[in-house]
């Protein structure tokens, strides 16, 4: 099993050729930098392939006052196509979404008060990874022909894996044998 660090983007460039420009893209613009200040973490889909058309780049921070992380998102990104930033209450939390494309590249940005490292979003991938890993590339195909008939990514390993329940849930606590 190959052993990734995904608290870093350096694995990002020499992988596919999406994964080789999110790094591109990232790097030349210096996302990560701008938010550093927010432990920002690239998670989902384009990190462990399993990503499709129109997947987009997702980027997690953690916050405390996401009235002042909207401003600096807007004073960093705005000018890029499609953007836009809102803020929602979830479970009585605030939470920041933005989104922007880049080189048509699509972006989201998401930030909780929960560190990075504690996400549902980072979480998730390290157990796909890991599931990944030891089902391989059939399995891999398979998650992705799910993706590509509608499934988001949770409900398509769950069903593979026969995972009653909340596939958001239910993903984290499955063990492989």
């Amino acid at each position: 099993m190959e052993n990734i660090d995904f608290t870093t983007i350096a694995y990002l460039e020499n992988g596919n050729e999406i994964q080789q420009k999110t790094f591109r893209i990232i790097s030349e613009y210096n996302i990560l930098q701008k938010l550093e200040s927010y432990h920002p973490l690239v998670v989902g889909t384009i990190p462990i392939n399993i990503d499709i058309e129109n997947s987009d780049v997702d980027i997690i921070l953690q916050t405390n006052n996401v009235e002042k992380l909207k401003d600096i998102i807007l004073l960093y990104f705005q000018q890029f196509d499609d953007f836009s930033v809102v803020i929602n209450e979830k479970d009585s939390e605030k939470i920041l979404v933005s989104n922007f494309t880049i080189d048509n590249l699509p972006f989201e940005i998401y930030a909780s008060s929960i560190p990075t490292d504690n996400q549902n979003g980072y979480l998730h991938m390290l157990k796909e990874y890991e599931i990944l890993q030891h089902l391989g590339e059939d399995f891999r195909k398979d998650v992705i022909h799910l993706k590509e008939n509608g499934y988001k990514t949770e409900p398509a390993f769950c069903k593979l894996l026969n995972i009653e329940g909340n596939p958001y849930i239910e993903l984290l606590n499955y063990e492989l044998d």
